[in-house]
Formats: C-alpha cells, structure tokens, sequence
C-alpha cells in the first residue's frame, strides 16, 4: 500500500504541480510525473524477480501516453494513456470469459500461487461447475467495470483541465478496485453459501484472507444429512 500511495498517486501529483509552478509546460510535466509510476513497478518486479500482467499493462500505457505527447504536444492525448492499459485489461477479461480458465481465475491463481495449498484448492474447485460459472461471472463483471473505467479516463482527459483531469484519473483506478474486490468478496460469500446450501462445497477460496484452508468440492446426497 506504501509502495502505491508513494509512486502511484502522491508522488506523480507533486511532480505535475511543483514543475508546473517552475513553469514547466502541461505535456512536459505529465511526461515527467509519470516516471514515478513506471519506476514503482520497475522497482516492484526487481522485488518479486518478475514483471507480472498489471505492471506491463501500467509501463505500455505510459509509453504510449509517452509517445503521444512528444509527437502531439497534445496535453490530453498524454493524458489518455490511462485508458489504454485498463482498455486492454477490460477487453481481455471480456475475451477470456469463455475461454479454458477466464483471466480472473489466471490472475487470483498466480497471485496465491500455484503451489501453495490454497493454489492447489482453488485448482481443484475448477472442477466444479457452478465454481466455474462464478468465475466466469467475476471475470465479465471486471472486464466490463475496466471498460467503462477507461471510458470515463477519456471523457474526464478532454473535457476538463490538465490538473483535474491528472488527479481524477489517478485516484480513479483505486476507487473502481476497491468497488469491484467488495463486489466480489460479496458475490462470491454469496454463491458459497447458495452451493452449500444446494450441498456443494465449494470451499474459501472467494474469501481473500480467510487464512482456512478449503475443503475438497464434494457433492452431498440427501441422506448424508
């Protein structure tokens, strides 16, 4: 959380205001500020010896809102860069839906890890039907909610000052996170408890930091009690 409220939002707004009040121009403020977020996940995968999928996603929308600005010397146009890795992130979510494991489950799987008990649990649920089709679910809700996050990036770039627009949109990809993880903390309490109920178990893997292990996915008959 240090890291991301260092590099990601304090750091990038005192940037863009202290060399706008040295009378650095619009385009070159936000090229400069946006070395502070490229250097959190540069900094980020030196730690864990790897770039993963959100870090690539942040460094290829700074280099194109890079690109745009040198060529363009367009203020707005750097600032849309935003939109491109959430873009990216919603459209493959949405294309991966029904595809052999959805990109939520790839991403929670990776982040647990594969090898760790709660890894090897949430393997086993994929099993299960109605595990998958939560998933899936998840999966479309997030792509959808990353597209229209973007979309509004882009209506808030060109409709509104450089400055406003710059703290918005760097406010903004936390505010729809944390929208979207209670949503499907909720979402998935919910159909663990329906599973349950109709005698499935589909374990805690939907509950981040429940720090139990999951029970194998079995199915109850009715006279298991």
């Amino acid at each position: 959380m240090a890291m991301i409220v260092i590099f990601d939002i304090a750091a990038p707004l005192a940037a863009y205001n202290l060399l706008r009040s040295a009378g650095v121009s619009t385009v070159a403020a936000l090229l400069l500020s946006g070395i502070f977020p490229a250097l959190g996940v540069a900094i980020g995968a030196i730690r864990h010896r790897r770039l993963d999928v959100i870090g690539a996603l942040v460094l290829t929308g700074i280099a194109v809102g890079s690109v745009l600005g040198i060529l363009s010397h367009n203020a707005k146009l750097v600032l849309v860069e935003g939109s491109v890795p959430t873009a990216v992130f919603g459209m493959a979510c949405l294309g991966s839906v029904w595809s052999r494991r959805p990109l939520m489950f790839r991403l929670a799987l990776e982040f647990t890890g594969p090898d760790t008990v709660r890894g090897r649990e949430m393997t086993r649920l994929w099993q299960v039907a109605g595990y998958r089709h939560v998933l899936r679910i998840i999966t479309a809700v997030w792509g959808a909610g990353f597209l229209f996050e973007a979309a509004l990036k882009a209506f808030i770039a060109f409709n509104t000052s450089a400055g406003t627009a710059l703290t918005v949109t760097t406010v903004m990809p936390f505010v729809f996170l944390a929208i979207l993880s209670v949503w499907t903390v909720v979402y998935g309490a919910h159909h663990r408890k329906k599973g349950e109920r109709m005698g499935f178990v589909i374990g805690d893997v939907m509950e981040p930091g429940s720090g139990r292990s999951s029970p194998r996915p079995t199915l109850k008959t009715p006279h298991d009690g």
